[in-house]
């Protein structure tokens, strides 16, 4: 079926479009007394207390027993999500995935040998190291949609060091004049002006779907500037992972992700700024961050040892490149 507001091809039976948040009805049809030029979202109801521990998926009603920590759980049956809030545990309405395409190890450690060999002095590191563990799984990552307005004034040299040649060359030239021809002397007339300001201000805006790992023994792998291949997402289907590969809870809620989503943001448009400018003198970002998606990805996990050093190595199993490595 698909979506009869953006056309996104959806699951048989999904009742909102992942993509635009538009009520659906049979075939992808608008539902009974939906505005068709309004998408609408699901009302957020609590479907169980906070402490308890167990509850019933509101997908499919299979058995869910949260474990310590937990706050992202997805139901090993259907697929269905639910996270914990103030209020309660509350279904996730947009959960998301990206397709797994590396599916073979071999060539997922093709992407790890290219990385790790890079440059002359690093061509047999691979080679000679050792992999002492792997494993393929589906990671969370809450997906903050957030927009940035950083305003920032900085130095403009080539106006400073103009002003300072000016000064320099007036200088000379009155020196000159008071020491001139004997037996007379020479009227230099001078020219009050404005002081140049070197001082300039400018602003830098930026629009962002932000990943943040939802799996806080993690955190070290947050990515800070990959990007994952999120126009590739679908609606998220447990028939679309292979049996037995796992699918990871998580234990960040959505109230952290967006917190920390911000503080990530405001770091990318800190960065930005002084790309373009190194005499930077002041700097201020506002960011808006809106309500997120569960978004799992395929990640192979390698671990290696090499001449005694152990390196930790994830893999985009959707893009097949290297999201981060940490020793």
């Amino acid at each position: 079926m698909f979506c009869y507001k953006c056309g996104t091809q959806l699951p048989d039976g999904a009742q909102f479009c992942f993509k635009c948040g538009t009520r659906l009805g049979a075939g992808g049809a608008p539902a009974a007394g939906a505005a068709p030029a309004a998408p609408a979202a699901a009302p957020e109801k609590t479907i169980a207390a906070a402490g308890v521990q167990s509850l019933k998926c509101p997908a499919c009603g299979a058995p869910i027993t949260p474990e310590f920590g937990e706050m992202v759980i997805t139901c090993e049956y259907c697929g269905g999500s639910v996270t914990l809030g103030g209020d309660g545990w509350k279904e996730i309405n947009k959960h998301t995935m990206l397709p797994l395409k590396v599916t073979d190890q071999n060539a997922a450690l093709a992407a790890v040998r290219a990385y790790v060999d890079q440059g002359f002095f690093h061509r047999n590191d691979f080679q000679e190291s050792k992999i002492v563990e792997s494993k393929l799984s589906y990671v969370p990552f809450w997906v903050m949609p957030a927009s940035a307005s950083t305003t920032y004034q900085y130095q403009a040299v080539a106006t400073s060091i103009g002003a300072t040649a000016g000064t320099i060359a007036a200088g000379a030239l009155l020196g000159s004049a008071l020491g001139g021809r004997r037996g007379g002397f020479t009227v230099i007339p001078i020219m009050g002006g404005p002081v140049v300001n070197p001082n300039r201000s400018e602003t830098v805006s930026g629009q962002y779907e932000y990943p943040v790992v939802a799996v806080k023994a993690m955190s070290a792998y947050q990515p800070k500037d990959y990007q994952f291949g999120l126009t590739d997402r679908t609606f998220f289907d447990k028939k679309n992972v292979p049996t037995g590969t796992p699918v990871l809870n998580g234990d960040l809620s959505e109230d952290s992700a967006r917190h920390a989503a911000d503080a990530y943001v405001q770091q990318l448009q800190s960065d930005e700024v002084h790309k373009k400018h190194s005499m930077v003198s002041q700097i201020h970002t506002q960011v808006n961050v809106s309500d997120g998606e569960l978004l799992h990805v395929p990640i192979w996990y390698f671990r290696l040892e090499h001449k005694n050093a152990t390196t930790a190595v994830l893999i985009d199993a959707h893009a097949g490149r290297v999201i981060r490595t940490v020793s």
